[in-house]
């Protein structure tokens, strides 16, 4: 396990104001700074909220911020305060829509590297940690955003959440529980089909499918996931845990798939197809993946 993170909430430090340079070189310049922090850990009593907050891009994360992530769920693992977590996303529009598809367009086996390694401990975080996590999906669960809802203890979804898988659609292939614990979830045939066919689902469908547990009106979500935290705060500690050790046999079974995953993902990263699929997305247009049919 990581170390502790030292704060509450993360957050990117704003580049430092300074004056004249010495050098006659012409400066680079600085990259704009955030006001706000990427991940925003809250903690509630028992209950802590860990929010993505980057609803400018749908909350889609880089590896500094899947990094952040994981951070919030070490700092509520060691937190014996903690009864339960709720991951969430900021604003209407997104829970998280994964990882963000700019960084893909110019990716490699280095960035990929640091990527995967970040994002697989952030979900066996989520999965090995002694709360039960809840997923209060307030918008769309997309691609990574899905396996993060899969790989939750339990998922909640307002009303107008979406889901689905976007791999071969934008190069990719969603390895860290799209194609393997979605499949434990709701069977084999509608995992392959959410996978190959890249389409959204409804709350209701994903409902249907078994892939949550519950489906709310938009402006109930939060009380309805806070009403279910109180209930599992009511319940002995302990046996939550020992509870949540024995309901991951599935997901233990899969981690050689996970680490497999993770070196073939990596040493295929900028490849033309991936490349290919990440520049359309970013350009709003249809990727053409039939050139590489020949």
């Amino acid at each position: 396990m990581a170390a502790k993170a030292p704060n509450k909430t993360v957050t990117r430090k704003s580049p430092a104001k300074g004056g004249k340079t010495r050098s006659s070189k012409p400066q680079k310049k600085a990259p704009a700074s955030r006001a706000k922090a990427d991940v925003i850990l809250d903690k509630r009593d028992a209950v802590a909220w860990v929010t993505l907050n980057r609803p400018e891009r749908m909350n889609a994360f880089d590896h500094a911020m899947i990094t952040q992530v994981g951070d919030a769920l070490q700092d509520c693992h060691e937190d014996p305060r903690v009864g339960v977590v709720v991951l969430t996303g900021a604003g209407d529009r997104a829970f998280t829509a994964g990882g963000f598809l700019g960084d893909l367009a110019e990716f490699s086996p280095e960035k990929a590297r640091k990527l995967f390694d970040a994002s697989v401990r952030s979900l066996t975080l989520i999965r090995r940690m002694r709360q039960p996590v809840v997923a209060a999906v307030n918008g769309a669960a997309i691609g990574g955003g899905n396996e993060v809802v899969v790989c939750c203890d339990l998922a909640i979804a307002s009303e107008h959440a979406t889901f689905g898988q976007v791999g071969p659609r934008i190069g990719s292939s969603p390895f860290f529980g799209g194609t393997n614990l979605l499949a434990l979830t709701i069977g084999e045939k509608r995992a392959r089909e959410i996978n190959y066919l890249c389409k959204k689902y409804t709350a209701q469908e994903a409902f249907d499918m078994g892939m949550i547990n519950k489906v709310v009106p938009h402006a109930r979500l939060q009380a309805e996931v806070q009403e279910w935290c109180e209930i599992m705060l009511d319940r002995s500690p302990a046996y939550l845990e020992m509870s949540k050790i024995g309901a991951n046999v599935w997901f233990d079974m899969i981690q050689p798939s996970f680490e497999m995953a993770k070196q073939a993902l990596t040493h295929m990263a900028g490849n033309a197809q991936q490349t290919e699929g990440a520049s359309a997305f970013m350009e709003k247009r249809k990727p053409n993946f039939h050139q590489f049919r020949k």
